[in-house]
């Protein structure tokens, strides 16, 4: 029988604090009328703002954690660091969405319950203590994720991803399933402390490698890495860009604490099996990420295969199982979390009614009509291609170090070969904002949204304090790991 104290609701209180305030949104959102979505918009703003106050007074002391709800539950500073930038996000796709949903009229209630229920799924993913904990918290922001897409039902296009999106997702989720169930098998236990304790003395050590590889499936899915990545190009293109910048950002934060938790956690004393898969995954990921770019007119497509040549840059921290390459590969989830809000933002700012701004061809002459974003949109571009100083620079080279550190110097070879590739169409969109001239000056109209404005000049500028500061959050992530 589960039972819990206390100590139980107060590890927990930040998810049960979103929580009651997604609930009470969501009523507060029957009474009001369409004219009154700011209510709603600066309350949702609001509850991620004080979820964040509690992930950061709750945060437990350097090297501690704690358990609740018999292990299922885990509070610790790998989830508390994730957790915050995961709030942060969501709290940006809010503010970077609200101006593209109005024009649109798509401003609804569910675009902002949606986008809190997958952020407290991802939280509680994150802190998945057991397989059930973190199927529970994966599929609460799968099935977020798959009304997100769809969320405007007039357009084809819409209703074309989200099915795509639907259908590949629960087959990978019954991969991931399946998996699961195999390990369970195997171990006779759901928790994934037991699971590891118990790994040198399973009786059928064939079942436990049969469900990693299921299992490694379902999370190169999650994460978008080749060749589980077919979903991830059609889904950016055809989601509401202010829903892009949702799904391009923080589900990778969350993506990434799936895989430690369930391969780190739980089947640790299997790494050198899945770290050789998780290699083979970055290669092809580097692979068809960057050279797929290359052949892409469509940002928001340009962008997703650009997401996928960067999971295999998160992989690259991955492939020694060490502590310090876990934290070389937080500290890069962040950093292109950062950067792809920033890029996706800026489509979502330059965007209005009836003119989506999604090919490359929409930014000629930005620099012309407004060179302060122009700018910014470079910081995205060069950050994203790491280009030193920024911010995803120092992501890229400590990720590299990590995978040289564990052995891997002919995959950081094929990284850093593929990454001189993918400079190139990232320069591409340097070059339309600044060397082109637009055909028609109208459509780069910039809106109104004060906030957005501000919020995203901020967070181009940030990825040059951060390029320029790194060391504390890279600090911040080594005491997470207890490095």
């Amino acid at each position: 029988m589960i039972q819990f104290n206390f100590a139980d609701l107060i590890a927990i209180l930040p998810e049960l604090v979103l929580l009651g305030a997604t609930c009470v949104i969501l009523l507060v959102d029957l009474f009001i009328k369409p004219s009154q979505r700011d209510i709603t918009h600066w309350m949702s703003i609001a509850a991620l703002a004080v979820t964040a106050v509690f992930i950061w007074r709750g945060a437990p002391e350097a090297g501690q954690a704690t358990t609740a709800f018999n292990g299922m539950f885990l509070h610790d500073g790998i989830s508390v660091v994730l957790k915050q930038f995961i709030v942060l996000m969501s709290g940006l796709s809010l503010v970077y969405g609200r101006n593209y949903m109005r024009e649109r009229k798509l401003l609804i209630g569910e675009f902002y319950l949606l986008v809190l229920f997958a952020t407290f799924g991802m939280m509680l993913l994150v802190s998945a203590g057991s397989l059930i904990t973190a199927y529970l918290g994966l599929e609460l922001l799968a099935l977020s994720s798959y009304a997100l897409v769809a969320l405007n039902r007039d357009s084809a296009v819409s209703a074309e991803a989200a099915i795509k999106y639907f259908v590949l997702g629960a087959l990978a989720s019954g991969l991931l399933l399946y998996g699961m169930s195999m390990i369970y098998g195997a171990t006779g236990t759901l928790d994934l402390a037991s699971i590891s304790a118990s790994i040198g003395q399973v009786e059928h050590p064939g079942w436990l490698a049969f469900g990693l590889v299921f299992l490694v499936c379902g999370i190169a899915f999650k994460l978008g890495a080749a060749p589980f990545h077919m979903w991830l190009p059609d889904v950016y293109q055809g989601a509401p860009t202010a829903v892009t910048v949702f799904i391009g950002s923080a589900p990778k934060l969350a993506a990434f604490g799936l895989a430690y938790r369930l391969l780190e956690g739980g089947l640790g004393g299997l790494s050198e099996h899945w770290t050789l898969m998780l290699a083979i995954l970055s290669v092809f990921s580097l692979a068809i990420g960057n050279l797929l770019a290359i052949a892409q007119s469509n940002i928001k497509r340009m962008l997703a295969y650009s997401t996928i040549s960067h999971v295999g840059f998160l992989l690259l921290g991955f492939v020694g199982a060490t502590p310090e390459g876990f934290s070389a590969a937080m500290f890069y989830a962040i950093s292109y979390a950062l950067t792809a809000a920033v890029a996706f933002g800026m489509i979502a700012l330059l965007a209005r009614a009836g003119f989506e701004c999604e090919e490359i061809d929409d930014f000629k002459g930005l620099n012309q009509r407004s060179p302060w974003y122009a700018g910014i949109m470079a910081i995205a571009m060069f950050s994203l291609a790491g280009v030193p100083p920024l911010f995803g620079f120092f992501a890229k080279l400590l990720v590299l170090k990590a995978a040289i550190d564990a052995g891997f110097l002919w995959l950081a070879i094929v990284a850093i070969v593929f990454a001189i590739i993918g400079i190139y169409y990232y320069l591409r969109v340097v070059k339309v904002m600044y060397f082109d001239t637009a055909a028609d000056t109208g459509k780069l109209a910039l809106p109104e949204d004060v906030p957005m404005r501000w919020v995203i000049s901020l967070n181009g500028l940030a990825l040059i304090v951060l390029g320029l500061t790194w060391g504390p959050l890279f600090d911040w992530c080594n005491r997470a790991f207890g490095v």
